[in-house]
């Protein structure tokens, strides 16, 4: 995920996305993961020759990743997608003049109450001696976490809320990279996963299931093949007009029901409840697992100071 504050910066993008080729190419790599240059350029039906300056364009843009992989049949250039989403801030002076950010590891919750499949791991190691013992969830080492999952239940975050009495909140962003947790390896496993701010529902997701068909980007090298290797990107926006998830309209609670001026903390609150109609887990990636190097975070927009 990209987040383009100004216009100037996304020039690059914005003229890799005005060529109907190019749009083809990324339509490709949606529907196929990766593809080398020479399947693509037969399945769109036109030269390599041709395609090559098209996926310069798009690789110079960051829209792309292009890696090599050695094969018998000589040295093949992979082309995969390098963003899942872009997000354009057209008018961020307008909209805030003072940004409130934090983040958190994925361990970092306040409170918890999950139950098995289950777990939680650093970077170098599984936290605890087992799988599936909702125990480890309260050791002091879970600070240090940047992947759990669970089936069932919550995990809580709250951060400071460092609003002024005369700053008025306009949007809260939240961050997350998300899936599903499954036993085994399913891939088509859905799963409810519920937003809760300060005690507020504004709705939920439900993820389509598990991610493992290939190494997540900041996944460790000794993480297990048939786990989770990388979530997708949500974006959860709550301003004066209601709860959007990813842009698309989620639930009608504004920032305003959000009590943010009256609260020292904000709460976040990701819950699979027992009432969900998919029961299919949640597995949180944090800064050192998954295609992001980021955790949870955090952006609240403020308006001008008033009196």
């Amino acid at each position: 995920m990209r987040i383009i504050e100004n216009l100037n910066d996304g020039l690059p993008i914005f003229d890799a996305l005005s060529n109907q080729l190019r749009i083809d190419i990324l339509q490709l790599l949606i529907k196929n993961h990766s593809m080398n240059m020479n399947n693509i350029a037969d399945t769109l039906g036109i030269p390599k020759s041709t395609l090559t300056p098209h996926i310069k364009k798009l690789l110079q843009a960051g829209l792309i990743d292009v890696s090599l992989s050695f094969e018998t049949r000589g040295t093949q250039k992979i082309c995969r997608l390098a963003e899942d989403k872009l997000i354009v801030n057209i008018m961020p002076e307008i909209l805030a003049q003072t940004i409130y950010e934090t983040e958190l590891d994925a361990g970092q919750y306040t409170e918890c109450n999950v139950l098995p499949t289950c777990g939680l791991a650093t970077r170098e190691k599984v936290i605890g001696d087992a799988f599936d013992d909702p125990r480890f969830f309260f050791l002091a080492e879970r600070f240090n976490a940047s992947i759990i999952w669970f089936t069932q239940g919550y995990v809580e975050y709250a951060i400071p809320n460092m609003l002024s009495p005369a700053q008025k909140p306009v949007e809260l962003q939240i961050f997350l990279e998300l899936c599903s947790e499954a036993p085994g390896v399913i891939s088509y496993y859905p799963s409810d996963i519920s937003f809760i701010v300060n005690k507020i529902n504004l709705g939920y997701w439900t993820s389509p299931g598990e991610l493992f068909d290939r190494r997540g980007r900041y996944t460790p090298a000794w993480w297990f093949q048939n786990f989770p290797q990388y979530g997708i990107m949500k974006v959860l926006t709550v301003n004066d007009t209601g709860t959007y998830l990813d842009g698309l309209l989620l639930s009608p609670v504004t920032i305003r029901e959000l009590n943010l001026e009256q609260n020292s903390a904000v709460t976040l609150r990701l819950e699979i409840p027992k009432t969900a109609k998919n029961i299919g887990g949640l597995t949180l990636f944090g800064k050192n697992f998954g295609d992001y190097p980021s955790g949870v975070r955090f952006r609240i927009l403020c308006a001008a100071e008033h009196e």
